[in-house]
């Protein structure tokens, strides 16, 4: 004999799912036979399915605000909503819910038009089997989930696309004339995987007067906040140094940008900038806490370390301005420590200055180009080993073409 009917919850009992948890239904019907089937259905299929029941829009929406069933069962005939429009009131109220409607024989064609609002299955009363109502029910969220991961899936990629083009937006193109006077090579890999930019960065830009301005910096780690924080910096560089900063009065206000812009107080970068005299071997060199450079000539390699001050961030007010001369054929090799800071292949041994000045003495033979794609590559087969390079890397290499 049947127990007592509590009209607002059905609770099968002992049914034996092949699920690690009973799937959690929730039936929206006013008349109460067609719920007592639905009932009977389920426990006839065997499934693991608890059922609660709503009697009305109202009722399901209280309930829902209470706990979140794994699918709703829908009448499309409700006392407080109907048709495609029922449809729609459970969307609004969870827009993750999987949904089947129930349709009578004659409103087959409300089924469809609900699947094309949203549902992901129909049955029509009167012609259920137990198992046809079970497969729908399990056809129902597997076919929700798969929807909900390809919109995520899309969504994912047009946020790639859409920071990609941000990203390429941001990187910099050389602002030279015509005939600059220079040759500049670059090459540039951030460590984060499928990014464009990095903690690392660089510029070049021609002033009114024929000098060539060249920096590169690295911000302390190489995650999205620091390469927002790098674009930041480099484009302030550009900008003051086409307002007519120089030397420290340029550090100085780069120090202001930096604090301003960074996400935490403990970050800092390191920059170094060269400015080229137009017509003249002189040029001048200031240094952040920024490495050194590489001096490549004809054959020869040798690493140039002019006198620096703190990194920005710091707090420095000053910082040496180093006035040197560049020879004839010769090109300055900037860059950043990622590229030495990888391993050496020899244990736990980093490659550091020295072993990047063994490697770029081993290809000085190579031409600009060639020399600075050859000390990437290096640098990268040396730490293969290890797992490859985990830093970016940013590499420039400026030779005057006028002697």
């Amino acid at each position: 004999m049947r127990a007592p009917y509590d009209p607002q919850v059905l609770n099968p009992a002992g049914f034996a799912g092949a699920t690690k948890r009973p799937i959690s239904l929730l039936l929206i019907e006013d008349d109460q036979g067609d719920a007592i089937l639905v009932e009977e259905l389920i426990s006839e299929a065997g499934a693991d399915i608890s059922v609660e029941w709503a009697a009305s829009m109202a009722i399901a929406q209280e309930k829902l605000a209470v706990h979140r069933p794994d699918c709703v069962l829908l009448d499309l005939n409700l006392p407080d909503a109907n048709g495609v429009a029922a449809v729609d009131r459970v969307a609004k109220l969870d827009a993750g819910l999987p949904i089947v409607v129930l349709t009578g024989l004659n409103d087959q064609h409300f089924g469809m038009s609900a699947m094309a609002s949203g549902a992901q299955d129909y049955l029509v009363k009167g012609h259920v089997e137990p198992e046809t109502l079970h497969r729908s029910v399990l056809y129902a969220i597997e076919r929700k989930r798969t929807e909900l991961t390809a919109v995520d899936l899309h969504t994912s990629q047009m946020r790639a696309q859409e920071n990609a083009r941000l990203e390429r937006a941001l990187l910099p193109l050389p602002l030279l004339d015509d005939d600059p006077g220079v040759e500049i090579v670059m090459q540039y890999r951030p460590s984060r995987e499928n990014a464009l930019l990095g903690g690392d960065f660089y510029d070049m830009v021609q002033t009114p007067d024929g000098t060539v301005h060249v920096m590169v910096g690295d911000v302390a780690g190489h995650g999205p906040d620091e390469a927002a924080l790098g674009a930041a910096l480099r484009i302030a560089w550009r900008a003051l140094t086409f307002a007519g900063l120089r030397g420290n009065d340029r550090m100085r206000r780069l120090e202001q940008v930096l604090r301003a812009e960074r996400a935490g107080t403990g970050i800092f970068a390191t920059v170094l900038s060269i400015a080229m005299w137009p017509d003249s071997r002189g040029f001048t060199a200031v240094r952040a806490g920024h490495p050194g450079m590489l001096l490549h000539g004809p054959g020869t390699v040798e690493w140039v370390e002019p006198p620096a001050g703190p990194a920005l961030g710091l707090g420095a007010q000053q910082w040496p301005l180093n006035e040197l001369e560049l020879p004839d054929g010769h090109g300055l090799v900037l860059l950043t420590d990622g590229l030495f800071e990888g391993h050496s292949g020899i244990g736990e041994k980093r490659l550091g200055e020295d072993g990047l000045l063994e490697l770029a003495r081993s290809i000085a033979e190579l031409p600009g180009p060639e020399f600075v794609a050859g000390l990437i590559e290096g640098a990268e087969a040396r730490a293969a080993s290890h797992g490859g390079m985990t830093d970016d890397i940013a590499v420039l290499r400026v030779e005057r073409t006028r002697r």
